[in-house]
């Protein structure tokens, strides 16, 4: 019988071997020999098509075809089931051949390369790499091999990353996996492009303790080391990248002394084909890695060929009648080899469904420029034999990316200790103060100053100050489960003592402008009506208010944690570490419209409030003594905290400048309020002694009520004088103008003839004595106890001038018509 083959220079004397062998043993096929005739396709499939025109159309017939490369097998295998004939590949590894559709008659006794992918898959997981990346050569082979890896590792939890590919040259691959972070790294190509990949790998420094590759182990051991007019690196730079690079490779010779089906062992069969080379470099002689594989096809030819004496027997049938149009005999070779199994060189031979072989994994790494064996796999018992001498560049195997460790950025511990002093000392402060204020309570100016809003005020400072506390914890503090709690800790706090603090001194001024600030006819009328009540229920109204929203905000859309990512830093001492910044933030899902609802709300108030300020800055009342200084403290908060919102948001990423603005404002606004509030009335009863209540002023000589009494007294005495001075300068006026009026009667009396006439209408003479009451002064001030007091006479007659009915009485005079009429 016949046998086809397109084979390697290597293959074809270790298959004269098993013909040899085979065509000795009459046990196998006692009435036939195998004949082998065989061509070099150089893995070229257009020569594989003459060449196979050449094997059908000359004699003998050919009963299998053996095809070395993927490339070939293709070939061959698609067009031989039109001739009915079996194909049995020594070298093929494409997994696209286990396709029994497309392939129906073929078998190999070279693996797929897809056992590869289980072995690579086992590694991953025992050095715990979860992320890889691959380059490819765009070869049909190397694609299904790596589409079959992509399912293996997505069924394994492992990530692909990375994948490029390149025709012809992988320049730009490389700089993509290393512009991509690539660590562990599948390489898939031929042995030519192996070089092309490593001298740009080389160039981008794409290998050393970070990196680790993972390459076909088929390629000669002295692959790199070969000059290649295609690269410009020299054999230093090639070695310097390759070290370390893992390979996996199908068994092809058995690690163990077992007699197989030849009755040879794996070392005496080397022995046998070095003498049949003629003393050939291995390393320099292709196909020498698949001679076994060739070798242990031959024998299972024969072992199938023998299997189909007795069916064809049976059936009145031999294989000489064996023909290309002959499908029977052809199914009978195909049940046999199916059904192979048997011990050779290259270890126990099955085939699979698919017509592949099944076989161990060998895993070698190259360590000082030669490559070492560090385990086998067996894919079918899943069975990992590690032998433990793998040598790392670096500590021991790299991670499968850049390691990145989450930091979380916490608050600086001496910002907060030192704001949190400041906080509790401002919190003794409203103490102080609030103690003072209702210790004091009945103390007249104390009670002009409303203390109960004052007190109100003071309570608010000490819970906004106290927000302080909880503005500064974080995951440094508590755990990360108790954040939440402290969210809200802060936005109660916050909300609520600015609504107490702020809301009372906006009522106080809210109230000042409502019934001071109106026109003169209604003053009088509305400083009437300033009921404390009405104070209160404003301070309720917007303390309600605030505590609804928060309520709302609450049930509605509850803060939260989340966590901030920055951008990842490398540190110093280690270029394989990232570190990732982590910050915490109190938030919820709709943060920006509940911050927009408060601060749109609260900067309406504050506004407001500035605006009230302003317009009562010059009213004077006594019913709330200190408007000025609450003018003065919603100056300051509003001005504060109309800074401090926006900034606190643009810093929100910044947490110790943040969380600086925000805390210094709260305190300052709280100092401020009360230092302005609280401070001038201490000093004022402490420098003027007015401690005592209303009730002991009363009984008390020499009180603050009688100093008052006092001082109002000698006003009117000053405002006395003065009226009496112009009261003179204008008496004097009058007397000058009575002579005149005199002199002009007495001219008028000497032009009328009657002396009766005259009499009658002639102003009766001046009084040469004053009139004693015209020396009085007007009612309501005090009698002169002097003579520079005293009146000139000519003053007592003045009201002779007038007509009964325009006559002007010294009580006239006193309500305010004096002014007027000496204006």
């Amino acid at each position: 019988m016949s046998g086809g083959w397109p084979g390697g220079q290597a293959c074809m004397p270790s298959a004269q071997m098993a013909l040899d062998l085979v065509n000795n043993r009459s046990d196998i096929l006692p009435d036939y020999e195998l004949e082998l005739i065989h061509y070099d396709s150089m893995c070229d499939p257009g020569e594989a098509t003459k060449l196979l025109y050449d094997l059908l159309y000359t004699e003998p017939i050919k009963i299998v075809l053996m095809p070395g490369c993927s490339g070939v097998s293709t070939l061959v295998a698609e067009a031989a089931r039109m001739w009915n004939l079996i194909v049995l590949s020594y070298g093929s590894s494409s997994p696209a051949l286990s396709n029994r559709q497309r392939f129906p008659t073929f078998f190999r006794t070279h693996p797929s390369a897809t056992l590869h992918n289980p072995t690579r898959v086992q590694l991953f997981q025992k050095w715990k790499w979860t992320r890889i990346a691959t380059i490819q050569q765009t070869t049909e082979v190397f694609t299904s091999t790596l589409d079959d890896l992509e399912q293996r590792v997505k069924e394994a939890g492992i990530e692909i990353s990375v994948r490029q590919s390149f025709l012809t040259d992988p320049a730009v691959a490389v700089k993509n996996l290393k512009r991509q972070d690539a660590r562990i790294i599948v390489g898939l190509f031929y042995e030519t492009e192996a070089r092309k990949v490593f001298c740009e790998v080389f160039k981008e420094k794409l290998y050393g303790k970070k990196y680790v590759w993972f390459l076909i182990g088929w390629y000669a051991d002295n692959w790199f080391k070969i000059k290649d007019p295609a690269i410009n690196c020299t054999v230093e730079n090639m070695t310097e990248a390759v070290e370390g690079h893992v390979t996996t490779e199908i068994v092809m010779l058995n690690p163990e002394t077992v007699r197989g089906v030849s009755n040879m062992t794996s070392q005496e069969f080397l022995t046998a084909l070095m003498s049949r080379l003629g003393g050939k470099n291995p390393e320099e002689t292709g196909g020498f890695q698949e001679a076994p594989l060739a070798y242990d096809a031959v024998w299972a030819l024969a072992l199938a060929l023998n299997k189909t004496v007795a069916p064809l027997k049976a059936k009145g049938r031999r294989l000489e009648d064996f023909n290309y149009n002959n499908h029977d005999i052809t199914s009978e070779i195909y049940r046999a080899l199916n059904t192979s199994s048997f011990e050779g060189v290259s270890g126990h031979v099955v085939f699979d469904a698919q017509g592949s072989r099944m076989a161990m994994t060998l895993i070698e790494q190259l360590q000082g420029g030669s490559y070492k064996k560090i385990g086998y796999y067996d894919s079918s018992q899943k069975n990992l034999s590690w032998f433990g001498n793998d040598v790392w560049i670096g500590a021991g195997p790299p991670a499968d990316r850049t390691v990145v460790i989450e930091e979380y950025r916490f608050l600086s511990q001496k910002l907060f200790a030192a704001v949190s002093v400041f906080a509790g000392l401002g919190i003794l402060l409203g103490i102080v103060c609030l103690t003072f204020n209702i210790y004091n309570g009945n103390v007249r100016y104390i009670q002009n100053s409303q203390p109960y809003l004052n007190n109100m005020t003071a309570v608010g400072c000490m819970m906004a100050l106290a927000a302080v506390f909880p503005l500064g914890i974080d995951g440094h503090h508590v755990h990360r489960s108790q954040f939440p709690v402290v969210c809200q800790f802060r936005l109660w706090l916050l909300g609520l003592g600015f609504s107490l603090a702020y809301g009372s001194m906006f009522t106080k001024i809210w109230w000042v402008h409502t019934l001071f600030t109106k026109k003169e006819e209604k003053k009088e009328k509305k400083k009437q009506h300033l009921e404390p009540w009405k104070l209160y229920a404003t301070v309720g109204v917007l303390l309600a208010i605030d505590f609804l929203s928060l309520m709302i905000w609450q049930i509605v859309d509850p803060l939260h944690i989340t966590v901030e990512k920055f951008t990842k830093e490398a540190p110093k001492e280690d270029l394989d570490v990232l570190i990732q910044p982590l910050l915490e933030h109190c938030n919820s899902e709709k943060m920006n419209t509940w911050l927009g609802v408060v601060y749109g709300y609260k900067g309406l108030l504050l506004l407001l409030g500035i605006f009230l300020a302003y317009e009562t800055k010059s009213v004077s009342t006594e019913k709330i003594n200190d408007h000025r200084a609450v003018g003065m403290a919603i100056y300051n908060v509003a001005v504060l905290c109309l800074i401090t919102a926006p900034v606190t948001m643009i810093l929100s990423s910044q947490q110790d400048a943040s969380f600086a603005f925000a805390s210094l404002a709260i305190v300052f606004s709280a100092y401020i309020t009360m230092v302005v509030l609280f401070v001038p009335k201490m000093r004022r009863l402490i420098t003027r002694g007015e401690w005592q209540s209303e009730q002991q002023d009363t009984l008390k000589t020499g009180s603050s009520t009688n100093n008052n009494d006092e001082e109002k007294s000698r006003q009117l005495e000053r405002e006395n004088r003065e009226l009496q001075k112009i009261i003179q300068e204008k008496e004097e006026r009058v007397s000058a103008l009575r002579n005149q009026l005199a002199e002009r009667q007495a001219l008028r009396n000497r032009r009328r003839p009657s002396t009766g006439q005259n009499q009658n209408h002639s102003a009766p003479p001046p009084s040469s004595q004053p009139d004693p009451k015209s020396l009085l002064p007007p009612p309501g001030y005090p009698n002169p106890t002097t003579d520079n007091h005293s009146l000139p006479p000519s003053f007592s007659n003045s009201s002779n001038l007038y007509p009964a009915d325009s006559k002007m009485s010294r009580n006239h005079c006193h309500n305010s018509q004096i002014p007027l009429l000496y204006k």
